[in-house]
């Protein structure tokens, strides 16, 4: 038996019926315990023609501490910003992720604005978790010649606390997933099973921003100006693509991070093969996260499929959310919220093991899928 599994929660939060605003959808949710100990999600929310804000829901739970249900309490962010806004009038606030950062006291949300150029990071910070202040987008320096700015750009996520960059110094980090040209799972697809992986353009990275001073403008948060390649695809489940998920956690063994790859799976049902999103974990070392301790040789929780939004074939586990449940005194459990078939919301239940085995978990020398 693998050492980390996910079992899924009963719940599953749909589209409410007659919104306008999610018509096409409500997934891939942010995460965060507020002020008040009540835990809140931030999900992308779909309205016609693929118009995106980032929603609030409070998760109700039952006498056992199970989640049950949501309360919807509004819309966090909705697109009003050039860099949210398309030329044809649509627009896009999505995919956030939340993290409480210690040092700032305050709340980090890191999302994908659907720019005029493609996706970008874009970066907003909160005390309540209601008003949010926009910090525009993510800069990245370049790193030996690689230029993140002007390159699609998703899936990031923050840490907590200010942990070493390149040089040693403690600054805030997040993890991110330059979509470099051809690198798209469709484009990776289409290339021979022998295809060597581009270790620097296929990569979950880890940049670095230094912390304001106090009454400083925090929009210097914005500005990554160092680097560490995390990992790049190992596994026949992420060959497609490797990219982060929900925010890194503290646990017994380290940072944990529960992230997604993509491949293709045959469909037993059909024979067909499709583009799946499968969630894995990785473990971090505290002390240097760039290290990696651990990592899933296989998917931890594989969707069902289904029919998404507009009647099309979805296959998708895209993990964005976590609460570690020390609020029934389970401190080893985890809830991982996560986007289902791109239209709707699951939960799954995730325990830490006592100890950590040790595997394979280097990006191989040749490059090559294993």
């Amino acid at each position: 038996m693998p050492p980390f599994s996910m079992k899924p929660l009963p719940l599953v939060i749909e589209p409410e019926p007659g919104n306008p605003y999610e018509v096409g959808g409500i997934l891939n949710p942010a995460a965060a315990r507020g002020p008040d100990g009540e835990l809140y999600l931030f999900p992308r929310i779909v309205a016609a023609g693929n118009y995106s804000r980032i929603g609030i829901l409070k998760v109700l739970f039952d006498h056992a501490g199970e989640p049950v249900g949501v309360e919807r309490l509004g819309v966090a962010l909705e697109p009003t910003e050039p860099y949210e806004m398309r030329p044809d009038g649509g627009g896009g606030c999505e995919d956030p992720r939340i993290t409480y950062v210690h040092p700032l006291e305050c709340y980090l949300m890191t999302y994908t604005a659907f720019s005029p150029l493609g996706p970008r990071v874009a970066l907003a910070v909160s005390k309540d978790l209601l008003n949010w202040q926009r910090l525009g987008l993510a800069t990245f320096e370049p790193y030996e010649g690689l230029e993140f700015d002007g390159v699609d750009n998703k899936d990031a996520t923050g840490f907590p606390l200010a942990v070493p960059n390149p040089s040693g110094q403690h600054e805030l980090a997040i993890l991110h997933r330059p979509l470099f040209p051809n690198t798209l799972p469709e484009d990776n697809a289409e290339k021979d099973d022998d295809r060597v992986i581009d270790l620097h353009r296929e990569s979950i990275w880890i940049s670095y921003s230094s912390m304001p001073l106090e009454g400083e403008d925090p929009s210097q948060l914005s500005n990554f100006t160092s680097h560490h390649r995390l990992a790049a695809p190992v596994s026949a489940w992420e060959a497609l693509k490797i990219g982060s998920g929900a925010p890194p956690v503290m646990t017994r063994h380290g940072w944990m991070i529960v992230y997604h790859g993509v491949s293709e799976m045959l469909l037993p049902d059909t024979g067909e093969e499709r583009i799946t999103y499968s969630a894995g974990v990785m473990m971090l070392s505290k002390e240097y996260p760039q290290k990696l301790l651990y990592r899933s040789m296989k998917p931890v929780l594989v969707p069902r499929p289904s029919t998404g939004p507009r009647g099309t074939p979805s296959n998708v586990v895209f993990p964005t959310g976590i609460d570690r449940r020390t609020d029934i005194d389970k401190p080893h459990r985890y809830d991982v919220y996560y986007g289902l078939n791109d239209f709707r919301i699951g939960v799954a239940r995730l325990d830490v093991p006592p100890n950590l085995p040790h595997v394979p978990i280097a990006d191989p020398p040749s490059g090559k899928i294993s």
